[in-house]
């Protein structure tokens, strides 16, 4: 009974030291910041891009008759941060981290 009540006791604040371990990361160690966006210019291949923002949140691919499209974004709470691709390079991207505080 008591190794059993033990057991839970562990377990439980194995999940709760996991929960705000994460929490901290993204409260205190995310990259995406209006500086890091601000460093992503026009001909970057994703590899540059994602040693600044690191992996992206979300990966869509489009194979257009041309060329490649694919956007990657990246969300953290309510910012987010998208980057178009052309062929494996930036061609465009949107934020909306100025507008947010």
């Amino acid at each position: 009974m008591i190794m059993k009540a033990f057991s839970r006791f562990v377990l439980c604040a194995a999940i709760v030291g996991y929960a705000l371990s994460v929490a901290s990361c993204d409260r205190f160690g995310s990259k995406l910041t209006l500086e890091n966006y601000n460093k992503i210019t026009p001909g970057m291949s994703k590899a540059q891009v994602e040693q600044i923002l690191g992996p992206p949140t979300k990966v869509e691919t489009k194979d257009m008759i041309i060329f490649k499209k694919t956007i990657y974004r990246y969300e953290n709470g309510k910012d987010f941060v998208m980057i178009t691709f052309k062929n494996d390079e930036v061609d465009s991207k949107d934020t909306n981290l100025a507008a947010n505080p």
